[in-house]
Formats: structure tokens, C-alpha cells, sequence
């Protein structure tokens, strides 16, 4: 945070002269849309206004404060989540794959733990595992975001009230497959893991990390779009956070919530399923735009994302001038779950011929019924397929799962394509991204800002 102290000469000048300066927020939502760059705010805005009816913004546009924030880490122009975590949480640069620490690798301190000493609840809330990057750099300090193990140690002597996500990819050793001692060193330092947000009303110590209730994925509780039964949603674990903090620091809290799987559909190009997560996140921005309604003059919620993944453009080639977002209501199913459902049915020694594969498409995805598909698309769709048989009988599932990714990508290619959704990349890339505030002192966030900066403003409003 080294432009902490010109930020309070900013403060001191916007607010003093003919001003009385405003009361520090004792309410803070920070709320992060992994990968949620310009590209998925107006996708999720155009389905809002052109599939769903509505004649009203989604909600972080709504705010009066809009703006944007450069991402580029201490080691590239493209920053990956680990960087971006630390820099959105401590106000630091550092490499790409570091966590909580800057490019010297030395520790530096995030704002939850400086809010927490100075006696803000704290609570961290996220779809993906709380030991990911974005929920991991408000509390943990590794050369690399994959140490599971010493990360999960740090949540728990973090003393941070309330921590919620998918699973602790620390309990087991990634070398051996045996359980760790991570659910003790919680339990030797009064945190208690459970599952589900019923077990948070009994769970025996004042401070918790809520996990999912399925344990069948690891790294996010379930993608929205997929329906899966009992699994956690980022609006029940907000709402639940957000009750949680009331009841045990009603006078001052902090509250991060990242949309983590926003970036996950956004790396798989599956536009659906980004929609899906967009509105999701959405949802619970709501949870704190209510609250704030209730204590304007105490709350801040600040919006923005890590980085832009996919780049995102509402358009392509092949539409012109022209965005169909109807067409992604029809899905059902997300891409990463398309390809674990074939893989599963080739295990499964199926038969998985090219008509029960075309069924398949129009069951889950509505493909050749709602969203058409061009003879030259089906012939080369056959096509690819006809390589997955081949890699089945020949028994290389190395090739196999290959096939079935190229076929997967062909195939959600033609919803891209129907839908007038373009993408540059798999991967992350170097856009500037969003920035949305509202409530005490959100105007300090209107001009252009580097994303190290913005942990500054929230300190130096609350230092007044």
C-alpha cells in the first residue's frame, strides 16, 4: 500500500476544505468476480435486459461509482490469481504464483488482518476452495499458491471469524494420498470445519470455516448451471457469512466474497455457464446492497475482479453486428461437466455411438433443437466423434480424454457461435477490469486505479 499516505492528503483535500469528512465505513464488502472482466459485466447485463426482460441494470451497475483497475503482476503483463489476490489484498506486486508475499518474497500484511487488529470480524467467503488463491492471500504467506497444506495452517491461525468454500485440498498429502493433521491444527486453534450451513449453528468454536456439503469436488462447490443436489450457492454462503458476522461483531466487519467460478467458465469458453455464475454473483451482491439500504452512512461495498479471463468480446465472426443471448438459456449442462459425463460413459464401456451422442447434445446442451446446427457442422462434429471411437477401441485414453476435449470445444464452439460470443483466449488476459462502489467514501474510487491501490483507499478511509 505505498500510496497510502498520499491517499489520505487525497481524503484530507476532497473532504476538508468546506466538508465535514466523512465517518470511517464500519461495514466493508469487498466483493471480487474472478476472471469478471468488462466482457462478462455487459454479457450478464445484455442477458439481464434481453433474455430475462428486465428493465433495470444488474446490480454492481447500478452503483454510482464505475471504473476500472489495471491487473499486471510484478512478472508479467498477464497476471495469474495468485498475484492479483495479493496485490487486490495487501496492496503489494508480486509474481505470478505467489501468495501474500511481494516479488522479494518477503510477507506482507492484507487488509483483513490489519482490519481484524483493529477490531473488524472478518469473514471470506468464495465457490472455489477457501484455500485458493483470492481467499488465500487475505491470510496465508507461500512462495506458491499450490501449498495446500501450509496455506490451510495459516487460515487457521488467521483468527479470522468466518471462512466458507468448496473443500481444504490440505487434508490429504498430495504425494503420499494420507490424511494430513490439518483438521487438528484448527482444532488446536479454536476453529471448527463443518460442513453445510446448518453445522454452523453448532459448531463448538466461536470461529469457523464452512465447507461444502458434497465432497465430490474439491476445487468449487458445483457450478450453478450443473443443478447439482445439496451443494452450497455463493448467496447462501454470503447470507450466512453476512449472519454469522452480525451475531458476533455487530459494530464492525469486513466481508470478502468472490465469484470464483465466474473464472473457471470463463477458461472453459462456456458462455452459459459464465451467465449462470454472473447472475449468481449477482445474487449476492444484492445480500449486501440490502444491507447497505439499511446502514448507508456506515457501509462500503467496493466491486471489482482479480482479472479478466477468456477475453470476452460480444461478438464474433460470424454474427457481425448481431449478439443472441437467448441462446444461452438452453444449456444445461456446463462444458467441464459435458466432458466428465463422456469420460464417465466411456468407463462405463457404453455404447456411445454417434446417435446416442447427438441425443446426448440435444438433451443437455439443445443442440439441433433450440440452438441449430448446419450440416457442415454436424459432419465435422461426426467426424471429430468418430476419433473418440477410435481412441476407445484402441484402448488410449491419454488420446481418449484428448479427443474428448477437442470434440467438447467443437461442440460449445457452435453455442459460441450461435450466440455471437467471441474469446481470444483459454486463459487469463491483461484487460483492465472493473471497478463498482457505493456508500462511504465510494467516491474515492472513481478515477483509474492500479488494483494495488484499492486495499489503500478502504485503510485510508477507516485512518481518518
Amino acid at each position: 500500500m505505498r500510496k497510502f499516505n498520499i491517499l489520505l492528503v487525497l481524503l484530507a483535500i476532497c473532504f476538508g476544505i468546506g466538508h465535514a469528512a466523512p465517518k470511517a465505513p464500519k461495514y466493508i464488502f469487498y466483493y471480487i468476480g474472478d476472471g469478471m472482466g468488462f466482457g462478462a459485466v455487459t454479457l450478464a447485463q445484455a442477458y439481464n435486459r434481453m433474455v430475462l426482460g428486465s428493465d433495470s441494470l444488474i446490480t454492481m451497475m447500478t452503483f454510482p461509482i464505475a471504473s476500472a483497475a489495471t491487473t499486471h503482476s510484478a512478472s508479467s503483463g498477464v497476471t495469474d490469481s495468485a498475484a492479483a489476490g495479493t496485490a487486490l489484498a495487501t496492496g503489494f506486486k508480486t509474481k505470478n504464483g505467489m501468495l501474500g508475499m511481494n516479488a522479494d518474497s518477503v510477507p506482507v500484511t492484507s487488509i483483513s488482518t490489519q482490519l481484524k487488529d483493529m477490531g473488524y470480524g472478518i469473514g471470506l467467503v468464495t465457490t472455489v476452495a477457501p484455500d485458493d488463491a483470492t481467499p488465500a492471500a487475505h491470510y496465508a504467506h507461500v512462495p506458491h499458491r499450490s501449498m495446500f497444506y501450509q496455506i490451510g495452517c495459516q487460515a487457521a491461525t488467521s483468527g479470522f471469524d468466518f471462512i466458507a468454500g468448496a473443500n481444504l485440498r490440505g487434508l490429504v498429502d498430495k504425494q503420499t494420498g494420507e490424511a494430513t493433521d490439518l483438521l487438528d491444527v484448527f482444532e488446536a486453534n479454536g476453529v471448527s470445519v463443518v460442513r453445510g450451513t446448518e453445522a454452523v449453528a453448532t459448531a463448538k468454536y466461536p470461529r469457523v470455516v464452512m465447507l461444502n456439503t458434497s465432497t465430490e469436488y474439491d476445487n468449487e462447490v458445483g457450478l450453478v448451471i450443473d443443478s447439482l443436489p445439496g451443494v452450497l450457492t455463493l448467496p447462501v454462503m454470503t447470507q450466512t457469512c453476512l449472519d454469522f458476522l452480525k451475531s458476533k461483531s455487530p459494530d464492525a466487519f469486513f466481508m470478502m466474497v468472490e465469484g470464483g467460478s465466474i473464472d473457471h467458465a470463463a477458461h472453459s469458453n462456456d458462455p452459459a455457464t459464465l451467465i449462470r455464475e454472473m447472475m449468481g454473483f449477482n445474487s449476492a451482491l444484492d445480500i449486501a446492497l440490502d444491507f447497505y439500504r439499511a446502514h448507508p452512512d456506515e457501509t462500503l461495498i467496493v466491486v471489482t475482479a482479480d482479472h479478466e479471463t477468456g477475453g470476452l468480446a460480444l461478438a464474433n465472426t460470424s454474427m457481425g453486428y448481431r449478439i443472441e443471448p437467448q441462446y444461452l438459456r438452453y444449456p444445461s449442462m456446463s462444458k467441464d461437466r459435458f466432458k466428465d459425463q463422456c469420460m464417465a460413459l466411456n468407463r462405463s464401456r457404453m455404447v456411445i455411438d454417434w446417435p446416442y451422442m447427438k441425443q446426448m447434445l440435444t438433451d443437455n446442451l439443445n443442440l439441433f433443437k433450440a440452438i441449430e446446427v448446419s450440416e457442415a457442422d454436424e459432419q465435422k462434429l461426426q467426424e471429430m466423434f468418430a476419433l473418440v471411437l477410435d481412441n476407445r477401441s484402441q484402448g488410449n485414453m491419454d488420446a481418449l480424454e484428448k479427443s474428448f476435449n477437442k470434440f467438447a470445444d467443437e461442440v460449445f464452439d457452435i453455442i459460441n457461435r450461435a450466440a455471437g460470443i467471441g474469446w481470444t483466449t483459454p486463459a487469463h488476459s491483461g484487460a483492465v477490469v472493473p471497478v463498482f462502489a457505493i456508500g462511504v467514501g465510494s467516491e474515492l474510487f472513481a478515477p483509474l486505479h492500479d488494483n494495488t491501490e484499492l486495499p489503500g483507499i478502504i485503510l485510508a478511509l477507516i485512518n481518518l
